[in-house]
């Protein structure tokens, strides 16, 4: 499941959790749109590895976007702990996405 991202669940939750991953979007976004469906399966597949978080840069999450130097969506980032470990941009296949969770989860 996609966990709606509010800002104040950053201090909250993800500085709680070993794995956090984040989908950083914007509603105006059609490749972000097309990364959500990829990010609802794996997160599903991913559940018993981490929590999947879908943040609003314009919304719900534009402090943490912000604070994360966010300058472009669809943007993924894992968490540990709520330090970041690595990031990817753009609008990828589900094969990539995959790739970069099994690298960092």
């Amino acid at each position: 499941m996609l966990i709606d991202f509010k800002d104040e669940d950053f201090e909250n939750k993800i500085k709680n959790e070993d794995v956090s991953i984040f989908q950083y979007s914007a509603s105006w976004c059609s490749p972000c749109k097309g990364v959500r469906v990829i990010m609802e399966k794996l997160s599903e597949e991913y559940k018993d590895r981490a929590n999947f978080y879908y943040a609003d840069v314009e919304e719900g999450g534009i402090n943490t976007a912000s604070a994360a130097g966010i300058r472009g969506v669809p943007t993924m980032i894992i968490y540990k702990k709520g330090v970041e470990v690595d990031r990817l941009v753009g609008g990828v296949p589900e094969s990539n996405l995959k790739e970069f969770l099994e690298k960092n989860i």
